[in-house]
């Protein structure tokens, strides 16, 4: 069985962290000789190399591995220290999780305000097809993702459906789907959309005209800002049910049948913590908000 020490894997953690040697040996309070040493140890005791040396550095799927292992080392570390402690000298653990823009903006917030007074939350906002690279990278302990399978050493929990529905201005909708939502009025009316990574309006679009790629879009990368693009007429862009809940009625949906639905779920380190442990329970609570399967509305 490979041993790794935890002194090691620290160091790599550091690397990874901090982007160079230098930055690993400021932060763990060594030199960065030291740092090459417990690296060269570290290649040594598992027999293959734990990062690139090419810039900028990277975890190979080995140090992946083990840079997941040195956080979750720390957060077992805080735990205990905090179990040893005085109840006044307890300190507040850091975690670090990955939220899709969307739940970001409209459901995540309130589900971990409750919890916010004993913990350091650190959210990284990532698109939901691509938030499982931070989990794997051991940049955080968490993620709302649309991936079900669980990432190596994370486990999985349905979390519910985020519906999305084609939404303009009413004068929009007038100049550009007279005759609704045709295949030929989709292909040529201006979209927004998110950023590059955004695959929502598009995964719409492909059934419904062939020419979905031929029209015109503008990208705005911020959940409050792409409503207002949509408000302002730059363009139509799919929109969740929740976030129309709570708008002011000046985004109306355009193709009454139509819909996506991406189911969300939450992936995290099965070898947390009691503070990871927490923030999943209360994300777990907070996504009753979602549209739940079977029954074919959202609970409010």
């Amino acid at each position: 069985m490979t041993h790794v020490d935890p002194a090691q894997a620290q160091a790599l953690a550091a690397i990874v962290g901090g982007g160079s040697f230098e930055a690993a040996a400021a932060t763990l309070s060594i030199t960065p000789s030291a740092v090459s040493q417990r690296i060269r140890a570290l290649e040594v005791a598992v027999g293959r190399p734990v990062i690139t040396r090419a810039r900028p550095l990277r975890a190979t799927d080995a140090g992946q591995a083990i840079v997941r292992f040195a956080r979750q080392l720390e957060l077992l570390t805080a735990d205990l220290s905090d179990e040893l402690a005085a109840e006044d000298q307890r300190s507040r653990q850091r975690i670090t999780i990955v939220v899709n823009g969307d739940s970001l903006h409209t459901w995540v917030l309130p589900a971990l305000a409750p919890i916010a007074e004993t913990l350091q939350i650190e959210m990284l906002r990532e698109d939901q097809d691509h938030s499982l690279d931070f989990l794997r990278s051991g940049a955080a302990a968490a993620a709302i993702t649309s991936v079900a399978a669980p990432v190596q050493g994370c486990s999985s929990h349905p979390l519910g459906i985020m519906r999305y529905l084609p939404v303009s201005t009413r004068s929009f909708r007038r100049a550009w789907f007279p005759d609704g939502a045709t295949p030929e009025a989709l292909g040529k009316a201006p979209l927004i959309v998110f950023d590059r990574k955004d695959d929502l309006q598009d995964a719409y679009l492909r059934p419904r005209t062939r020419s979905a790629a031929d029209a015109p879009r503008h990208h705005v990368p911020a959940a409050e800002e792409f409503a207002e693009a949509i408000r302002l007429g730059m363009g139509w862009g799919l929109v969740s049910e929740l976030e129309l809940h709570r708008d002011r009625g000046d985004l109306l949906p355009f193709d009454d049948d139509g819909h996506l639905d991406v189911p969300l779920h939450w992936q995290q380190w099965r070898h947390g913590s009691t503070a990871l442990t927490a923030v999943g329970s209360a994300v777990r609570r907070g996504a009753a908000l979602l549209r739940q399967p079977g029954t074919g509305r959202t609970e409010q």
